[in-house]
């Protein structure tokens, strides 16, 4: 959990004193929580999840949950980031257009190597 949570502050590009803000708590107790020096409670565990928009289960160390991009597109809760930045519907659209290509082209030149 501990490098889970520095790689979502700096997915973010917030100080360590950033997110101790945004949860209300002082900078020496998140600090604490990245460095594995305090462990947090249920409740903070609640609170960071809420804060990186994440489940505990991701904190932990568990497996990221599986979105369908395509569901994106139809206005789902989900928010795709770029370097920080949400991406456009425009975005979203020409990358998933972009990853069908890419997939039939790849199909194309296996058939024909089988050939």
């Amino acid at each position: 959990m501990l490098q889970r949570l520095a790689e979502l502050r700096k997915e973010r590009k917030w100080s360590m004193q950033e997110a101790a803000d945004r949860l209300g708590i002082a900078k020496s107790t998140y600090a604490g929580y990245e460095s594995g020096y305090r462990e947090p409670s249920l409740q903070s565990l609640v609170q960071l999840a809420k804060l990186f928009d994440t489940t505990i289960d991701e904190l932990m160390g568990g497996r990221k949950p599986k979105i369908e991009l395509a569901e994106l597109l139809q206005g789902g809760e989900e928010v795709l980031l770029l370097q920080g930045e949400p991406l456009s519907h425009e975005e979203l659209h020409d990358f998933i257009s972009f990853t069908l290509m890419k997939r039939e082209v790849r199909e194309r030149l296996n058939e024909k190597k089988m050939v």
